[in-house]
């Protein structure tokens, strides 16, 4: 049995662009994260309030029918985003100060990378999490991850994400998560 062959194309989104396709991109999320349709409402203000930020890039995978199939943004983190906050606080606890201020100094935030399950296991995440990255003018990416086992976790260790805190509980969800990062560019 052969793979079936990749159809889908990855292209860069403004803001403008993505906002059009606001409703359609957090559907995407919802289905890949397998979150309760509700959610949508309640990520659609975060959404746009992170296109705003500095350095705020997304880049999406469009399908046949140029739908949606694949997503991925970030942008420049900083002191005083809920992110950046959060992260700092549970590196404190086991960090020394050179260390959180290495990682949290000059930092993308990889804020979302979602692809619909129907589209998962072709190497589409990887190539929206690489072209995302072509260009990032900062020195280190960091993300948060759930724990456990999963594609996500497998993608992050192959191209070369590290632990920087694990296990960690973020204000207002139960599950404990990673925040892995490196160095850019890859």
């Amino acid at each position: 049995m052969t793979a079936s062959p990749r159809l889908e194309r990855i292209v860069e989104m403004t803001a403008a662009e993505l906002n059009v396709r606001l409703g359609e991109a957090l559907a995407l999320y919802v289905t890949a994260m397998n979150y309760p349709p509700a959610t949508v409402e309640q990520r659609a203000p975060m959404w746009l309030a992170h296109m705003m930020r500095e350095d705020w890039r997304c880049v999406v995978a469009l399908g046949e029918q140029d739908e949606l199939v694949g997503i991925g943004y970030g942008y420049r983190g900083a002191s005083g985003q809920w992110w950046h906050e959060q992260v700092r606080r549970g590196l404190m606890q086991v960090s020394p100060p050179a260390v959180v201020d290495e990682w949290l100094t000059d930092y993308f935030e990889l804020t979302e990378l979602h692809v619909l399950p129907r589209a998962q296991g072709r190497g589409l995440g990887e190539d929206l999490l690489r072209r995302l990255m072509e260009g990032v003018p900062s020195s280190r990416v960091l993300l948060s991850t759930p724990e456990g086992p999963s594609k996500a976790w497998k993608l992050y260790r192959r191209v070369g994400f590290l632990d920087v805190l694990r296990h960690y509980q973020f204000t207002g969800d139960p599950r404990p998560f990673a925040v892995l990062g490196r160095t850019l560019p890859f």
